[in-house]
């Protein structure tokens, strides 16, 4: 099979023929249909993420046909497919208590396991996956995979966000955006932060209510002015320490801050407001993925118009174009994120 290959850190992927996988026990085998490219693809592209070696393939979001499965797997061959990014085991405590995004035993493709930027992916734990709506297109079932996820267990499990209130939002790249969206959904007024105008601007076309450039001014100071005293949720969507500072300083009293941005690499330690976190009474989260039960509803709802994520996705790449989308996030990104539809060249 064609795969885009780690070969150095920070090069471009290596795109070669390399072994087709192996089909697990309990699991299947995808051809791939579309594959996101994601922010946490990045930190692994950079060497930051400890998981992510040379010779590795990237690419944990992503839907496809099942071309082989396991004598154990739940699914068949032909059925096409979406799949959350951790794979759960199913039969642990945190899997038989609903919280299977923290199994400890979980595999995440592309993270330890060959990943989705190929023309077959190896999908153990298949329980996991779930149909792919006919109405929803491969491109869009990708951008789904990572950010629309995690940006809705962080609104509705970690945040409890109500109708009403003010959400901040600090990046507005693919988890930004997708929380944003939802957050509207939701019945809450939205301020969005980021240092990209056309970015800000593209927020507000989807209905952010505010928005605020945090290069031309002080970002927590210009939300507590748009919410009359602070919000009652921020989400930090980059995970750096300037953006965590300002979710931080940016709520009113007893606010919830949810770290969804990724700390990797020299941000994995970082200098937070102690001070503030204890003198306001906050909640901190963190939060990573969401529990496989909940993609069927969050599906559903995608289905039914009750969100629209189309937005979302702005570019559909080619397998070698994938290079070019990861060294871009070195630095400002455009709005929207790119999946990968062509895995021919």
């Amino acid at each position: 099979m064609r795969a885009a290959v780690i070969r150095a850190f920070n090069q471009d992927l290596s795109i070669e023929t390399v072994a087709d996988p192996t089909c697990p026990e309990d699991g299947v085998v995808l051809q791939v249909e579309a594959c996101g490219v994601c922010r946490s693809d990045f930190h692994g592209w950079t060497g930051e993420h400890p998981k992510v070696k040379p010779g590795d393939i990237l690419g944990h979001e992503y839907c496809g046909t099942v071309v082989e499965a396991g004598a154990n797997a739940k699914h068949k061959v032909g059925a096409r497919l979406i799949a959350p990014f951790i794979l759960s085991c199913g039969s642990c405590p945190a899997c038989h208590t609903g919280v299977s995004n923290t199994c400890p035993n979980q595999i995440v493709p592309g993270f330890g396991t060959p990943g989705a930027y190929a023309e077959l992916v190896a999908v153990p734990f298949d329980h996991n996956l779930v149909p792919l709506p006919e109405s929803m297109t491969p491109a869009l079932a990708a951008g789904l995979g990572c950010r629309v996820t995690t940006a809705w267990h962080a609104l509705t499990d970690r945040a409890n966000v109500r109708a009403g209130e003010w959400v901040a939002i600090h990046g507005t790249g693919g988890i930004g955006l997708s929380a944003m969206l939802l957050a509207k959904m939701l019945g809450a007024q939205v301020v969005v932060v980021d240092v990209v105008e056309e970015k800000l601007e593209h927020a507000k076309s989807l209905g952010a209510d505010a928005a605020v450039n945090a290069a031309q001014t002080n970002a927590a100071s210009a939300i507590h002015d748009i919410t009359g005293g602070g919000a009652h949720v921020s989400i930090e969507a980059l995970g750096i320490e300037a953006t965590t500072n300002a979710s931080i300083d940016c709520l009113r009293i007893l606010g919830r801050h949810v770290q969804v941005g990724m700390p990797a690499g020299e941000t994995g330690m970082m200098s937070v407001n102690m001070r503030g976190i204890y003198g306001k009474q906050l909640s901190f989260f963190g939060t990573r993925g969401m529990p496989a039960w909940k993609y069927p509803t969050l599906l559903d709802m995608v289905e039914r118009g009750q969100v629209d994520i189309r937005p979302m996705v702005s570019r559909e790449v080619s397998l070698s174009g994938a290079s070019t989308e990861l060294a871009a996030m070195r630095g400002p990104t455009p709005p929207g994120t790119a999946v990968i539809t062509d895995f021919t060249r």
